[in-house]
């Protein structure tokens, strides 16, 4: 078991106190360094009972996969985050949905080609890409795909970019993040050394900007990459950059330091910390993008 500090030690007993299986589980694995054996407890959880309700018979669940929240896609990224087993079925079911999609005619004629590069929302197959690697697919000829192409449609700096009237200077972070975490799982779930020298050069390019700083001034990029969001969906933030960097053991590089900073100054006194905003909405919000599970389970007000 690892040494921890009392801030951090406080932080761990409220994730212990968790009601859903799945923290109690990371917060064994990952906080306190246990050796975890999976026993599938994490399938009794509520949150993962909820993301898995209301599946249709062909896998997914009566949407797009990509439908904002409720799709197989999204749903399928926080189920493997919330350490469902490899090879779950119904999970698998979900996945052959968004494969369909992301390897179908339909998806991949929309992607285009400007400037010699390729424009596209990458990271669609780099969660993609992560999921089914997780749940042990990753010899699916559909997986392999998805990764041979986030390869070849990498742009000279290390990421991806959608928009077609950018300049091909620098890629998009929001674009970006996901298809490094896709790429390193693809590793370590193949040994494919391709998909993590890809990775590792995405990596490169958050480094290179402190995580969140113009290369020219130093100046903060974007005022919201360093609000913490919880779960970040396809968005860029220092802390989700910091978890897919800590992945690739990475986070001890010095280039780090601005936004490990940023993350201590924000920690509470008890230990904890609270999510800076969400992109999503409860479940049953008749307007905007809600959720299929309610993520806002806050610690008491100090």
């Amino acid at each position: 078991m690892r040494t921890i500090d009392d801030s951090t030690g406080a932080a761990a007993g409220w994730l212990l106190a968790s009601a859903e299986p799945a923290v109690r589980l990371l917060a064994r694995r990952d906080l306190l360094g246990e050796e975890v054996v999976h026993t599938g407890e994490v399938l009794d959880g509520p949150m993962v009972r909820a993301l898995l309700s209301g599946q249709c018979r062909d896998g997914g669940f009566g949407v797009h996969p990509y439908r904002k929240w409720t799709g197989a896609h999204w749903r399928l990224v926080s189920l493997v985050e919330l350490g469902i087993p490899v090879g779950e079925p119904r999970a698998v079911r979900a996945a052959g949905t968004v494969l369909g999609w992301l390897t179908g005619p339909e998806h991949r004629s929309s992607i285009v080609t400007v400037g010699g590069l390729v424009r596209c929302h990458a990271s669609q197959e780099g969660n993609a890409l992560a999921v089914c690697s997780r749940l042990g697919l990753g010899r699916d000829p559909r997986v392999e795909l998805l990764a041979e192409s986030l390869v070849r449609w990498q742009w000279p700096d290390g990421g991806w970019n959608c928009d077609p009237r950018a300049t091909g200077r620098r890629s998009s972070f929001h674009e970006s993040l996901a298809p490094a975490w896709g790429l390193l799982e693809y590793w370590r779930a193949t040994g494919e050394l391709e998909a993590r020298a890809a990775a590792l050069r995405t990596a490169e390019l958050f480094l290179q900007h402190r995580l969140f700083r113009s290369l020219a001034t130093r100046a903060v990029i974007r005022r919201e990459w360093l609000t913490l969001h919880s779960p970040p969906y396809w968005h860029y933030d220092i802390l989700q950059a910091l978890l897919v960097l800590s992945r690739m053991q990475l986070t001890g590089d010095p280039r780090c330091r601005d936004a490990v900073a940023v993350l201590e100054r924000r920690r509470r006194p008890d230990g904890l910390w609270l999510p800076g905003a969400y992109w999503w909405r409860p479940p049953g919000t008749p307007h905007g993008t809600a959720e299929v599970v309610d993520w806002d389970d806050r610690p008491p007000a100090k």
